[in-house]
């Protein structure tokens, strides 16, 4: 019994691996060009890995290679790739003309051997059309081809059409190195402090920056051994209440009692609870003087201090002015 070689391609540059049989060629490297075969006919695909555990990737059955793709067949693919741009221009020029300019075509593409076109759109959600009016309109122009229409979401837009990214970078993270999107939630963004202004989170797609992921375990892992915020601790300062967290730092923003915010390590803070038990504990090493604490978090910015007590008189008036109004409404009544 032969041993299967199983390998994975890729049909786009920086997109999800799909896994073949290459059992008939064995000398297959990654970067080589296959054929394959798939729900949209014969595709031109590149090699990205070789020699797979079967086991390991959970599947039942694998499709076998066509082919090593020949000189011929490259050369299709960039013949294909001109009547492509072609076939796009007409429908936008359409998509003008009908009103639906908001309607984009992310992807034109046409299977290998030229019977089939497969077109991707996004659009908002504020935009309505009849889809399958669409597919009969297109299918109209461009004739002897079976055509297929599909929606697709925004950020396999952003993917597909690429671009600058909302950092800064040159080219996004996922028409660089993300195969796959993975599932983004505010949670991320409180969890690593981050400021919730939509500007600061949203990618240029419009959903959640995929970049939230990239650290979130380091800091909940890091979290894990800190104070809560809005939670009391010993300092060696005395007591206060946590208004931030630095995670990475292993360090809490603690607003001290008669002193204000204040920057202490979570060793520090272990110390001074040891001590305020009365146990025995190894001095610490001497610590350099800090400034005061900057906290970031808009909505610490006005930190209330414990031993502010004006509010007490503050509410007094208010509660005697509704008292007098109230007796002056019943002196009216009496009268």
């Amino acid at each position: 019994m032969s041993q299967s070689n199983i390998i994975s391609v890729q049909f786009e540059d920086v997109g999800k691996n799909y896994y073949f049989d290459a059992s008939r060629y064995p000398y297959l490297e990654p970067g080589d060009p296959v054929i394959v075969r798939t729900s949209r006919g014969l595709q031109l695909a590149y090699v990205s890995q070789i020699n797979l555990i079967e086991e390991a990737l959970e599947l039942n059955s694998f499709k076998s290679v066509e082919r090593p793709a020949t000189p011929q067949d490259l050369l299709k693919r960039k013949l294909l790739k001109d009547k492509e741009e072609e076939a796009t221009k007409r429908i936008r020029e359409h998509f003008n003309a009908s009103g639906l300019s908001a309607v984009k075509i992310v992807s034109t593409e046409y299977s290998l051997d030229g019977n089939r076109l497969f077109i991707l759109l996004s659009s908002d959600n504020s935009v309505n059309y009849n889809l399958k009016r669409l597919h009969q309109d297109i299918q109209k122009m461009i004739k002897d081809v079976h055509l297929e229409i599909r929606q697709v979401g925004p950020r396999d837009a952003a993917k597909l059409i690429r671009g600058m990214g909302a950092c800064g970078l040159e080219n996004r993270c996922c028409s660089m190195f993300l195969t796959e999107f993975s599932s983004i939630s505010i949670r991320m963004a409180k969890t690593q402090d981050i400021s919730l202004t939509p500007s600061e989170i949203t990618g240029m797609c419009g959903r959640l920056r995929c970049c939230l992921m990239y650290e979130y375990e380091q800091y909940v892992d890091a979290i894990k051994t800190l104070p809560k915020r809005k939670r009391k601790v010993i300092t060696p300062m005395g007591e206060g209440r946590v208004v931030q967290i630095l995670p990475l730092r292993q360090s809490v923003i603690v607003d001290v009692l008669n002193i204000g915010p204040r920057e202490f390590s979570k060793e520090e803070l272990d110390h001074a609870e040891r001590v305020a038990r009365g146990l025995e504990t190894d001095p610490l090493p001497p610590i350099e003087p800090r400034s005061d604490a900057v906290v970031s978090r808009p909505e610490d910015q006005s930190v209330k201090r414990h031993h502010d007590n004006n509010n007490k008189d503050r509410q007094k008036p208010s509660q005697s002015k509704g008292r007098g109004r109230k007796s002056r409404r019943s002196n009216r009544r009496n009268r």
